[in-house]
């Protein structure tokens, strides 16, 4: 089991330093992640302006909204990828005057592909979940919804500023900056849902 597990993770660092994936999935983290978070982030908040005492009803709109997105995430993603690994397996074909369909580099890209894709479909329900925690220790009686709100905000937003720095620290530049500019977009966003919902 070990040796399948060392001979597995082997081949898949090999793909990725065949087919750059690396890049294309940490965009993909990163865009979906702050996706979750924000349609998390408007569920809850809309909850809480309308009042709403019920944890399983933010619960589940809140993991029903961010599954979809997700589910929709991945094949679109993988679609997209698929095509295009496909579209530069036949150019570099054409290249070499030969079939790949067999060759590690289709291997490689195929399993790009699918890597891509369940990046981009999972990032937005880990971000979802992380943020609607709190509402769960309310279904176990461990919290009252009232601060499962408070801490629901403190939560994304927190996301949001790893997101950020995250995104610094690809870019090689200064984290906090990248953290703090993602915070005021979440913030914007808050802001108009909040105005939305006072109208």
């Amino acid at each position: 089991m070990a040796k399948y597990l060392k001979d597995f993770l082997s081949k898949v660092r090999l793909y990725v330093q065949i087919t750059r994936v690396d890049e294309i999935a940490r965009r993909y983290f990163v865009m979906n992640g702050f996706d979750g978070s924000m349609t998390t982030l408007g569920v809850i908040l809309g909850s809480w302006i309308l009042g709403n005492s019920d944890p399983r009803l933010v619960v589940m709109t809140g993991l029903g909204a961010c599954f979809a997105m997700g589910v929709s995430g991945f094949f679109g993603s993988y679609m997209a990828e698929r095509a295009e690994s496909r579209r530069r397996l036949k150019m570099l074909e054409e290249s070499l005057l030969s079939n790949l369909n067999d060759s590690l580099y289709a291997d490689a890209s195929r399993f790009a592909s699918l890597f891509a894709a369940l990046i981009n479909g999972l990032s937005s329900i880990l971000t979802a979940i992380i943020s609607l925690i709190p509402f769960l220790l309310v279904i176990l009686n461990l919290l009252i919804i009232w601060d499962a709100y408070l801490i629901s905000f403190a939560v994304t937003f927190a996301v949001l500023f790893l997101l950020g720095t995250y995104l610094g620290r690809i870019a090689e530049e200064n984290v906090l900056v990248y953290g703090v500019e993602m915070l005021a977009a979440g913030a914007v966003i808050s802001i108009i849902i909040f105005l939305l919902g006072a109208i």
